[in-house]
Parts: structure tokens; C-alpha cells; sequence
């Protein structure tokens, strides 16, 4: 599970499958991005023998060494993302995540059909460093867990109501239906046509914002990689606080100069208090007094149908061990390990005939000691399935083993209102 830190070296390769040229390469050590390239032989070898298991109509999808983990994934023929990791235990459905979040990144920002329709090498390299800062955000230590869950982290604010009402009214001003509200990368609120949003776009509009230098206002082409991967979008981004952006997907209209100060202020003015009580939210995710049992030093909650998930490693402002990236770190590996091994496929992927006596032999919690069993001693770490939830905790060593479940299943409970 890497409790004692990952430390391992991560390095993510593109090539033009056909060719085999590489597109671009970046590598973290740590969770902190690295300079360090491999050896061009190093990538032909790896590309070569996925080449030649294609040509033997053989599918090479993952191998392991004694200190590495390497995962291939071929996307429309064209591209051909390798991962290499050598963090210790690292899940292949980790991996395999990733490189869907990377390509879903570079249709994001170059296109699809860039992508399919190589003309010319050079060119898209340099229209690949577009997409370099957000690839980079997933090979680090992120604050989010969306590339993994592929679902939209959201936090809940303390007057949702109030600050929804202004959203749909602002989209209706503005003329277009997906508006949303983003603190720190995560979802506040957002309009119908907003949540609407296929996966992975939905997951990686709010993450890019997140990850974009701070600007009062910015106009960003995009493309939908599910909605519209040919054709571009507007994204529009307007910083009503620091930390707290307005996004606006569109299209050629409105223009971003119609967005004036007086039509914020007409809607967002009133709401100024409600809007800085939702900055603290983007590492808390929970408004104050949501009722947490004092044991839990992080949680996940996933909702499979809508798509969203709510994720922290911060519920109190007290705890000092493990640390955040740690706890992050130990939650992360434990969902992949769940999802994996324990609990069944996403919500719709399985077949509906026969599904009956399947369904009644699947397990509803599992959980994991990391260190001795004695009190005090070693992390809890207890998972919960009941109908489109997931609820994935995080306690201390002083929570009794015999009592994980009882306390998972009355936390959902507490949380089943909010998402």
C-alpha cells in the first residue's frame, strides 16, 4: 500500500504508433516532477515489444519486473501511451486510469483528430506542450482523486441553494447552459447542462481549471473528448475570489468582453459571504459540522451513477500524522485495490441477464490493517458498497477493528443527504 511514501520514479511516454516516434515524455520522482528522460533504446525496446505482440495478434497490456510496472494502452490506432512505475505495489488499474485521464488531457486541448490524422511530427509536438501542465498535475501528488475515480470531484458548500439559484439564473444571463462554480479544482455547483457532461471532460474541465496559473478572466479553446472531440469549444473562466472560478463552456457566443463587472456584481455581489465560505472547502471538501466520528482522517464517498465523489484527507484541522499527501496516498491505493480485487465494475458495465446470483455473491465491505492488529496500532483503512455509494475511510490505529463496519455504515448514512 506505500505507506511510508512512495519514492518511486513515474515516467509517462507518447508515440505515434505507427511510426514509433516518441511525442513527448515526463516523469516525476516522488510525486515532483523530474527532468530525467529514458534512454531512447529504453523506448524503442518498449515500443518494439508491444509492436510485435500487435503483429502476432497479441495484446501486451502490462508486465512487471522486479522493480517496475509498465502499462501500454494504443488509442484509435494512432497513439501509444506507455506508463512505467516503480513505486512499490502500485495497481495496474492505477496505471491504467492514468493513461485514459493523459489521452482524455490531449484531446482536451489538441483534438482528436490531430491525434488520428498525423500529418506532420513537429507540429503536433508543439501542440502537444499545451497539454503538458495538466498531464504533469496527474503524475504528481494530486489533491484530487478524479484520474482515478473518473469521477468529478465536487465539494458541498453551506448554502448550496442559494448559490445554485444564482448560478442558473447568471447561465440564463449569459446564454448558455453549463455554468459551473469550481473552488481548487472541484466542483461547488453547477447547472443542469453542466452535469450533463460525459466522462472524461467532465472530470478534466474542472482539474485544468484548477491547475491554470491565477487570472482575473480567460478564453480557452477546448475540445469535448466524449461531446465534441473535433470540434472546438469555448472555455471561459471568471475569478469571482481567489480560488473560486466561474466557468462557462460555449460556443462562439457570448464573447467574453459581454461578461461585464456589472453583470457579476448583479448576481454574485449579494452572495459574497456565501462565496468565501466556500474557499476553505477546496482541501475540507465537508462544510463545518457535518458529523464525522473523530477516528477518520480521510474518506472518499463515491456516487457510481451521478459520476461524483466527494474526497478529503483533511476532516480535521488537528491531525498532524500521517500527513495529508501520505493519507492521500494510502486512500488512493486502497480505492484501487477495492476496485480491483473486492468490489464489482462501475455502475451500468455489467450485463443485466444472469446478473442476479452474481450480484447476491458480491461482497458489500472489506477492509485492511496496515501494520499489527493490536490496538493502537496500524492504519484502518474500511470500504463500503450499498447501491450507487462507495464510502472509503481512512481511521486512526485507535478504532477497533470490530467496529469499521458499524462506523462506515453510519457515516454513509450521515453523508447519503449531501451527495
Amino acid at each position: 500500500m506505500g505507506e511510508d511514501g512512495s519514492g518511486g520514479a513515474l515516467h509517462l511516454l507518447c508515440l505515434a504508433a505507427n511510426s514509433g516516434v516518441p511525442l513527448f515524455c515526463r516523469s516525476s520522482r516522488g510525486g515532483a516532477p523530474t527532468r530525467q528522460q529514458l534512454p531512447f533504446s529504453v523506448i524503442g525496446s518498449l515500443n518494439g515489444v508491444h509492436m510485435f505482440g500487435q503483429n502476432l495478434d497479441v495484446q501486451l497490456s502490462s508486465a512487471r519486473t522486479e522493480d517496475t510496472t509498465v502499462v501500454w494502452r494504443s488509442f484509435h490506432g494512432s497513439i501509444t501511451l506507455i506508463v512505467l512505475s516503480s513505486e512499490e505495489g502500485v495497481s495496474e488499474l492505477r496505471l491504467e486510469r492514468l493513461l485514459q485521464a493523459v489521452f482524455g488531457a490531449m484531446v482536451l486541448l489538441v483534438g482528436l483528430e490531430e491525434l488520428t490524422n498525423i500529418r506532420n511530427v513537429e507540429r503536433l509536438k508543439k501542440e502537444l506542450r499545451a497539454s503538458y501542465c495538466l498531464i504533469d498535475s496527474f503524475l504528481g501528488d494530486p489533491e484530487l482523486i478524479g484520474d482515478l475515480t473518473q469521477c468529478v470531484d465536487c465539494v458541498i458548500p453551506p448554502e448550496g441553494s442559494l448559490l445554485q439559484e444564482a448560478l442558473s439564473g447568471f447561465a440564463e444571463a449569459a446564454g448558455t447552459a453549463f455554468v459551473s462554480l469550481v473552488v481548487s479544482g472541484r466542483v461547488v455547483a453547477a447547472t443542469e447542462g453542466w452535469w450533463r457532461l460525459g466522462t472524461p471532460e467532465a472530470v478534466l474541465l474542472p482539474w485544468m481549471v484548477g491547475s491554470l496559473p491565477l487570472q482575473a478572466a480567460r478564453d480557452y479553446p477546448v475540445y469535448l473528448p466524449h461531446g465534441s472531440p473535433t470540434v472546438p469549444h469555448r472555455l471561459l473562466t471568471l475569478t469571482l475570489l481567489p480560488g473560486l472560478q466561474l466557468c462557462l463552456l460555449c460556443g462562439p457566443r457570448p464573447p467574453l468582453s459581454q461578461l461585464d463587472p456589472q453583470m457579476l456584481e448583479r448576481w454574485w455581489q449579494p452572495l459574497l459571504d456565501p462565496l468565501r465560505a466556500c474557499l476553505p472547502l477546496g482541501p475540507r471538501a465537508l462544510p463545518e459540522g457535518t458529523p464525522l466520528h473523530t477516528d477518520i482522517l480521510g474518506l472518499l464517498l463515491l456516487h457510481l451513477e451521478l459520476k461524483r465523489c466527494l474526497f478529503t484527507v483533511e476532516p480535521w484541522a488537528d491531525r498532524a500524522e500521517p500527513s495529508p499527501e501520505q493519507r492521500r496516498r494510502l486512500l488512493r491505493n486502497f480505492y484501487a485495490l477495492v476496485t480491483a480485487t473486492h468490489f464489482p465494475p462501475e455502475l451500468g458495465t455489467l450485463e443485466k441477464a444472469d446478473d442476479t446470483a452474481y450480484h447476491a455473491q458480491l461482497p458489500r465491505a472489506c477492509y485492511l490493517v496496515l501494520g499489527c492488529e493490536e490496538p493502537g496500532a496500524g492504519w484502518r483503512l474500511v470500504a463500503l458498497q450499498l447501491g450507487p455509494r462507495r464510502l472509503l475511510l481512512l481511521l486512526s490505529p485507535q478504532s477497533p477493528t470490530h467496529g469499521l463496519r458499524d462506523l462506515a455504515s453510519r457515516t454513509l448514512q450521515a453523508l447519503t443527504p449531501l451527495l
